[in-house]
């Protein structure tokens, strides 16, 4: 069965969007951990609109960060940045101070033991090469021709890979000959190894000299799929990129993810699918269903140990810190360094990061 994931560079527009409103979340998250935060970015052409609630003792200068984080990321023009951050309106802080849901969400969580990140092999290999470039490009001379925008797209016919597709924006004087060579010897084969039987096309439609927000508009929130499960499994719709922990839309996509992960690190499965759901002004999920690939119903057992409230996600998860702008590419799970990719003994957490 074929099966095709895509993940964009650092500096694919969307991507740029996400990660400067996640290191504005990262900033308020700083200063005010009990920060709510719903934010907002689009981009083009030399502009940048932030909009959006938050609710917070932070101040700080949003402009300045977005700068500097687009610097950071690899471009070199100037972006002028449009602010309009409010409070959020009495009603909907009414349902912040309950601790209800501030909207309706549907979420899954999936693991399985095909590889160590526990996620399927297609979306580890597309992640890693999506990494892999922008490395080369950050820290590589030999890749100095490269520049940040730019994807990636990784076909697989069961385990084995059929096609690679690769989409790099670089320099003018570079002939693209040269940069299918380099990136086939430095990145592809690295990653996926010998390549023969594979189709590999690198700019396959030529030249790929203007990118970024000069190239087109970009929108944070728009690559829900390459941030989760890359589009191989359910996805409710909800964009969390740039929401405070507190939102049940990031909260429960953690923890939906943390929960099918442990129950697969216990060999009670070998791939496991959790569904939650909330309605507007309710902390309990109104659904919560968790089965394994073979059909069986998990729910009761997970419903006994784990507690799917978003502030008991966030406090046993310990979701409050400023660690999301980090997070913004290549996807939000399979990463070591994170709470809700930890496995646990049962009942209580160990910070060991087994897989």
């Amino acid at each position: 069965m074929l099966k095709t994931v895509e993940v964009p560079l650092a500096g694919h527009p969307d991507k740029v969007c996400d990660q400067i409103v996640e290191a504005l979340l990262d900033e308020y998250l700083r200063r005010d951990p009990k920060s709510r935060v719903s934010l907002k970015a689009c981009g083009s052409h030399g502009m940048l609109m932030i909009a959006g609630t938050v609710d917070s003792k932070a101040d700080f200068d949003a402009s300045s960060i977005a700068k500097k984080v687009y610097k950071e990321i690899g471009y070199t023009d100037d972006l002028e940045p449009f602010i309009n951050i409010e409070r959020p309106s009495e009603d909907l802080a009414r349902r912040i101070v309950s601790g209800g849901a501030q909207g309706t969400c549907v979420v899954y969580g999936y693991a399985t033991k095909e590889t160590r990140e526990m996620l399927p092999r297609s979306l580890v290999y597309a992640s890693s090469l999506a990494r892999r470039v922008d490395d080369l490009r950050k820290h590589d001379p030999m890749f100095s021709f490269l520049k940040p925008d730019g994807k990636i797209q990784l076909t697989m016919d069961g385990e084995r890979v059929v096609a690679v597709t690769l989409l790099v924006q670089h320099t003018r004087e570079i002939q693209q000959p040269q940069i299918q060579s380099a990136i086939l010897s430095q990145a592809i084969e690295p990653i996926l190894g010998a390549t023969d039987g594979v189709q590999v096309f690198i700019n396959s439609s030529g030249s790929f000299e203007t990118g970024g927000f000069m190239a087109s508009a970009g929108a944070s929130g728009r690559k829900v799929l390459s941030d989760t499960y890359g589009g191989l499994l359910p996805y409710g719709g909800a964009a969390f990129i740039g929401r405070d922990p507190l939102r049940p839309s990031r909260a429960a996509t953690y923890m939906s993810r943390h929960v099918a992960k442990q129950l697969v690190a216990r060999g009670l499965a070998g791939n496991v699918l959790v569904h939650a759901s909330y309605a507007i002004g309710r902390s309990e999920p109104v659904c919560l269903e968790v089965k394994t690939g073979k059909g069986e119903d998990l729910s009761e057992l997970v419903k006994e140990e784990f507690d799917f409230r978003p502030e008991a996600i966030v406090e046993r998860l310990d979701l409050q810190k400023p660690v999301y702008q980090a997070l913004a590419t290549y996807g939000q799970f399979g990463r070591d360094e994170v709470s809700w990719e930890r496995t646990e003994k049962k009942g209580a957490v160990d910070n060991s990061s087994e897989s």
